[in-house]
């Protein structure tokens, strides 16, 4: 029994939707579908209507684009009122919980597969900002990006409801999912962190867009690997494959991204299956402390 990962398949991409068909059964083994399955909940409906058909356990976190609301997204019994912020991660639970997907609102379930026995922890956090140089202040970051011409659009399409603001709901993710993991932690295992947005700003490499590094994170969670005794640390959002140690903690980039984003994997015969990263039992470290870049899915391509 292993663990595999994806993130970012973007189901809204035609392309994206028909590579989800080619995924290969595993009937004995776990799947984590790390954020960015689509903007709509008919997505989640998709992808969780084929991987719990071929796997034996699906866990899943949001990526902020199954936090948007788009025009006419609606609830369904209240046709006046969008989804959005809170409501609309709500929503995404309730047709996770739908399908038996283990979400950030369920309890964390104890891995007893290969590479275990330890825990494996979903969770949501979201961003607020704080990737950024020190001498750029919160009021004075938007600006910075956009002296670049780097402006996300969750700045249009992701709503902090109920809350004031993104980093106030962050705030109150963190202050929530902390709490949940230092009780977990107590519990003895490791821990296999899963969450959409990387935990350190280290492992943020974008170079066509640096700046975009304001939507990706909280400098709260830096040291997370360490203070909750993890095992490995799971994240997408980045579209840029790579594996890293640090302080002997693995931290998987498992994004598939947008079409043109998986090209390499492709113009090598490649497909979806190979871009699964198995999370556990893993890759060993290779002690020299290098990054493992996986442009076409496999290590060093």
């Amino acid at each position: 029994m292993r663990l595999y990962a994806i993130s970012d398949i973007h189901l809204s991409y035609k392309h994206n939707r028909e590579a989800l068909d080619e995924l290969q059964p595993h009937h004995d083994d776990g799947l984590i579908i790390c954020g960015d399955v689509g903007e709509r909940l008919e997505h989640l409906q998709e992808a969780f209507e084929i991987t719990t058909k071929l796997f034996k356990q699906v866990f899943w976190v949001p990526g902020n684009h199954e936090l948007y609301t788009l025009p006419g997204v609606t609830i369904e019994d209240d046709l006046d009122k969008e989804l959005r912020g809170e409501y609309k991660y709500q929503e995404c639970v309730r047709v996770a919980n739908e399908y038996g997907v283990i979400t950030p609102e369920d309890e964390f379930v104890k891995w007893e597969g290969e590479g275990g026995p330890c825990l494996i922890c979903p969770i949501f956090t979201l961003y607020d900002y704080s990737f950024r140089p020190d001498h750029v202040t919160r009021e004075e970051a938007l600006d910075w990006a956009m002296e670049q011409n780097i402006y996300a659009t969750d700045e249009a399409l992701l709503h902090p409801d109920p809350h004031q603001t993104r980093d106030q709901w962050c705030e109150e993710l963190v202050s929530k999912t902390e709490e949940r993991l230092r009780e977990a932690a107590s519990r003895g295992f490791p821990l296999v962190l899963i969450n959409h947005w990387p935990l350190r700003e280290d492992v943020i490499t974008i170079p066509s867009i640096p700046r975009f590094s304001l939507w990706c994170g909280t400098r709260k969670t830096r040291d997370w690997h360490t203070r909750f005794n993890a095992k490995v640390v799971v994240t997408g959002h980045l579209h840029v494959r790579r594996t890293d140690w640090i302080d002997g903690v693995r931290f998987e980039e498992v994004s598939m991204g947008y079409p043109r984003q998986w090209q390499a994997a492709k113009d090598r015969g490649l497909n979806i299956n190979d871009l699964l990263r198995e999370i556990l039992p893993g890759m060993p470290d290779p002690g020299d402390g290098r990054t493992i870049w996986r442009r076409a899915g496999v290590p060093g391509i």
